[in-house]
């Protein structure tokens, strides 16, 4: 557990936390569904996928599933795993950053930039020589806290439809 200033506590995430956790990822899956419906999937219910999943990754030596909690309250969470070497996309052994999500009412307090860390220390600790995410390219907020944090833009995911748009 990580104490950080004005009572944010960045801690892993327990069994108990997952509704809540599986609550917020609904909420960054349907944002980058309403970016993109055609590129985003969206299974619904959103919410009892993820519990699956996160149930899963929390008993997962190479996981990192974080939490961010204020006032006894969870205001965000955070979700990396170690990723092995991927000669598609030319890309080393490293740890993956795949989720983070930050309630609107505490965006801009820090909690953010705290559980980014969180998870870039723990994955450090694990052996991850570098950490890699992607960003949507509509989510600029994102894409400035992540620069501000140290990341640097390497690659532009592109999407052609190739037939009907399937909505």
């Amino acid at each position: 557990c990580w104490r950080m200033a004005s009572d944010l506590l960045i801690r892993p995430a327990t069994l108990a936390d997952l509704p809540e956790v599986a609550r917020l990822a609904a909420q960054l899956v349907r944002a980058h569904h309403a970016y993109d419906p055609r590129r985003f999937l969206c299974i619904e219910p959103v919410e009892v996928g993820y519990a699956r999943w996160f149930a899963q990754e929390l008993d997962n030596a190479d996981a990192v599933v974080l939490v961010a909690e204020r006032g006894g309250a969870i205001i965000g969470y955070a979700y990396g795993v170690l990723e092995p070497r991927d000669w598609n996309n030319l890309l080393d052994a490293h740890g993956g950053l795949h989720d983070v999500l930050v309630t609107e009412a505490a965006r801009g307090t820090g909690a953010g930039a705290a559980l980014v860390e969180g998870v870039c220390a723990r994955l450090a600790a694990m052996g991850a020589p570098r950490v890699v995410l992607h960003s949507a390219a509509q989510n600029v907020a994102a894409q400035r806290l992540f620069a501000r944090l140290g990341f640097r833009t390497t690659m532009v995911e592109m999407t052609r439809e190739m037939g009907p748009a399937v909505e």
